[in-house]
């Protein structure tokens, strides 16, 4: 399990490093900004994307609010709570007694302790009294059961695919594509009505998810069937440097069904569909699905696909260097999808903490086809 540990180092610096070699003892894995290395991303680019392939949140109150970054208003950890509740993530909030909260901190404070009522919020005078509080909750989410849970399907919903559509190449402009659907069951769709009031709401959805960048302009897409999105990139790089993938497309279709595009890892040898970084790239963006706040349905239907290209591999994306040779998967010079046939419907968490388990499956199956 992965925690991220969100504060000012200022005033808490004994608890940040202690919290580091207690979680590790615990045999789990801390994020820490302390830890990062040389990244030629932005720093706060860096927390964010941290923050996101963690499993759980863990937030420190101490007397000073942070640096106030220029692009957002925030300081970093406040920047980090709002990503955290967009991406559905557990939080935990400790606030430190006994201190004199500076005013920004103290308003900070207001907006935390109003979302994180109960179990989520606790208070602590002492580092050990605060490494006792964590380990305790640290037991209590590794005995937690699993918020997922899944029925066998008694027939597949129906399902849009970007190799059935004749209208769009979104994707295949952008390069090889990566898509998440989700089918909500038991759903009879949208009016046009709805689905036009679902449209004009998508990008300030979007935004709101804090899950692309501030600077990146979002294109609004209409058809006879769905509304949508459209992600430009959001850096310009060259053809030889590695490009992380990323969303590129958001559809919501009149049947209920909701579709998010990516690019795959590339580098100048292709796409690269990794085995260790795919299932990461399918749980963000199943969670960037839940964040949006539009499938409501008890149960729904996840699966993913990839359209091929001819130069794609089974590999491992370094996203500091480009490979120096790969071994070309054969697909042709003709596109065709991998697809995962889902079996199974699931409860909504899979859009938010459990998305992390259901990942895994979708990605092995793709793989999998992939190498066959």
């Amino acid at each position: 399990m992965k925690i991220f540990i969100s504060s000012a180092r200022k005033g808490l610096e004994d608890e940040r490093d202690a919290l580091d070699g207690l979680i590790r003892a615990l045999g789990h894995t801390p994020v820490r900004f302390e830890d990062f290395s040389a990244q030629a991303i932005p720093s706060r680019e860096a927390c964010l994307r941290a923050l996101e392939s963690a499993d759980v949140c863990l937030f420190l109150l101490g007397p000073f609010y942070g640096h106030v970054f220029p692009e957002t208003g925030q300081s970093a950890t406040h920047d980090e709570w709002v990503a955290a509740q967009a991406a559905g993530k557990p939080r935990f909030v400790y606030r430190k007694e006994g201190v004199v909260f500076e005013a920004d901190q103290h308003q900070f404070v207001r907006i935390v302790e109003a979302y994180a009522t109960g179990g989520f919020r606790d208070s602590f005078h002492t580092s050990t009294e605060l490494m006792t509080k964590v380990v305790q909750k640290v037991k209590e989410l590794e005995s937690a059961a699993s918020p997922l849970v899944f029925a066998k399907l008694e027939h597949q919903p129906a399902m849009h695919w970007t190799s059935d559509d004749t209208d769009s190449q979104t994707v295949s402009n952008h390069g090889s594509g990566l898509e998440v659907h989700v089918v909500p069951l038991d759903f009879s769709g949208y009016s046009a009505r709805e689905l036009d009031q679902l449209g004009a709401s998508l990008m300030d959805r979007i935004r709101a998810t804090r899950m692309i960048g501030s600077d990146v302009a979002l294109n609004p897409i209409r058809s006879d069937g769905y509304v949508g999105v459209g992600i430009p990139a959001s850096r310009s790089r060259s053809w030889n440097t590695p490009e992380e993938g990323e969303p590129v497309e958001c559809r919501l279709y009149k049947t209920g069904q909701l579709s998010i595009r990516a690019t795959l890892p590339r580098d100048s040898h292709g796409a690269i569909l990794d085995p260790d970084a795919l299932p990461q790239q399918i749980a963000d963006l199943l969670r960037f699905s839940g964040a949006l706040n539009i499938v409501q349905a008890d149960r729904i239907v996840v699966a993913a696909g990839v359209l091929t290209e001819t130069l794609m591999s089974v590999d491992t994306f370094d996203p500091q260097r480009s490979r120096q040779s790969s071994q070309l998967m054969g697909f042709g010079r003709s596109e065709r999808q991998l697809r995962t046939e889902p079996d199974e419907s699931v409860t909504l968490a899979a859009l938010g903490a459990g998305a992390v388990e259901v990942a895994p499956h979708l990605a092995q199956v793709l793989i999998l086809q992939a190498r066959r």
